[in-house]
């Protein structure tokens, strides 16, 4: 028999962005259906942002051991439990699980409904034996990866960000096809893992990027021992378990044990019955207005199923976008321009805003450049971490976008996101004062850098020094 439930706001997808609408929803007194069939947290803890990291920070400390001759350390290979790293990955996941968690939602009020959710009109979703129907809706179902039609594909063993993590044997030479993020942060983690690693990309590796700062990465990364392959894109799959071939438009064969695609994401859209909801949608996903609304006004769309952006701190921000709109009627409205991200290889890199070739574009000769190396920073150098670069894009003293490579890239790029954010000028940054030594120090002396030749170079400034000293 059918379970009938009414509620103002229904949330489909237990994802990053759906929880916090529904915990936020909740909190402030709305009656809340949240609808969820696979597992709580959504790809973000269990398949993306949580596990990558944990794998990340794993590979790290495997690639110290063999990287401490310049500091005096002998160099030493370390014996690599992979099992054992995927164990710290799982550990990882388990420790914040309960923070999404169907009890913890529950507490909160929220009505869980652990079953998958499609449309049967446009104000009611059936989900399992539950008949919801609700004032409003919240689509947040999320993107999965992404896997192209390449002949032979179907016949081999092939691994996805979703499966990665579950893989308990180490593999001896694992082939990337995609230089992505996702891509090329799993290729590194794994090559410090012990592994063999090929990535091959149809374009350009971390084309998403500005290319100056990707330069120094991928200079980096293949000097760890990745092969990264550009322009080749792979036309034939063959082989069997352990022995994988990737046959390339070019001719070329690259030959491993394990096969990660990693090309890219698709909206999680086939099976809600958009259709019958009247919400229309493209193959990038639900399309929505300004104010995350779909073509049905009662519906918002928020995160990787719009496409655009995705991340996971993308989605929350929506999130708060459509509790404004939904609970307060506020005409809320939702931006990328202010919006950082991170790609976390080693170095990292970071950006917020307008990237130079579209700063330029948009302001021309209104626009300037300003650039700061890490070396000349005094902590980079006490780490031997001087391979970086961060550049800030300035118009009328105020940053429009900041690109930064580096160690802690993601750290550095957030007081350029703050500043972008609250339209804070160039002279806010360089009035911080920053501890010494620290990388922090990297933002305080790039906003430096933009004021030095307007005071060092300035006739009239020196005129009024020495006015100043005659009187």
């Amino acid at each position: 028999m059918k379970k009938r439930v009414k509620a103002d706001l229904c949330v489909i997808g237990g994802g990053s962005g759906g929880l916090s609408v529904a915990a936020g929803a909740a909190q402030m007194g709305a009656r809340v259906v949240l609808v969820e069939g696979g597992a709580m947290g959504g790809d973000c803890l269990n398949h993306g942002c949580v596990p990558s990291k944990a794998l990340i920070a794993a590979g790290k400390h495997a690639h110290a051991l063999r990287s401490g001759a310049p500091f005096g350390i002998s160099a030493v290979e370390p014996e690599v439990d992979y099992a054992a790293a995927k164990d710290h990955v799982q550990r990882v996941i388990a420790g914040i699980a309960p923070h999404d968690s169907v009890a913890r939602f529950e507490d909160l009020g929220v009505k869980v409904v652990q079953a998958y959710g499609k449309f049967t009109s446009p104000r009611k979703l059936q989900a399992g034996e539950t008949v919801i129907k609700a004032r409003r809706f919240v689509i947040a179902t999320g993107s999965s990866p992404f896997v192209p039609p390449i002949s032979g594909l179907e016949k081999v063993p092939y691994l996805t960000n979703e499966t990665i993590f579950d893989l308990r044997e180490r593999p001896t030479h694992l082939i990337v096809i995609g230089g992505g993020p996702i891509g090329m942060e799993l290729a590194q983690a794994h090559r410090r893992l012990g592994c063999e690693v090929t990535v091959l990309e149809g374009l350009k590796a971390l084309g998403k990027d500005d290319p100056e700062m990707t330069a120094i990465a991928l200079n980096h990364l293949r000097g760890e021992g990745i092969e990264i392959v550009e322009g080749t894109m792979a036309a034939k799959i063959s082989g069997t378990p352990g022995a994988i071939e990737v046959h390339t438009k070019d001719g070329s064969v690259y030959q491993g044990s394990h096969l990660l695609m990693a090309v890219g994401r698709k909206p999680n859209i086939d099976e809600l019955g958009l259709e019958v909801a009247g919400v229309a949608s493209t193959h990038d996903g639900i399309a929505v207005d300004a104010g995350l609304r779909t073509s049905n006004r009662r519906i918002y769309a928020i995160g990787d199923v719009i496409g655009g952006l995705q991340f996971t701190h993308m989605a929350n921000y929506h999130a708060g976008i459509v509790i404004r709109s939904a609970l307060f009627g506020l005409g809320a409205k939702a931006s990328s321009a202010h919006i950082p991200w991170a790609t976390y290889t080693d170095p990292e890199i970071a950006h917020v805003g307008l990237n130079e070739d579209d700063a330029r574009k948009i302001h021309g000769n209104g626009l300037e450049v300003v650039r700061f190396s890490f070396e000349d920073n005094d902590r980079a150098r006490t780490e031997l971490l001087t391979s970086g670069l961060i550049k800030v894009m300035v118009v009328k003293g105020r940053p429009v976008g900041a690109s930064v490579v580096g160690a802690q890239a993601g750290e550095l790029i957030q007081i350029w996101a703050l500043a972008i954010a609250n339209r804070l000028k160039m002279s806010a940054i360089a009035a911080m004062v920053s501890p010494y030594p620290t990388l922090g120090e990297i933002n305080k002396r790039v906003a430096g850098a933009y004021f030095s030749p307007r005071l060092f170079a300035n006739v009239w400034v020196k005129r009024a020094v020495r006015l100043v000293q005659w009187l």
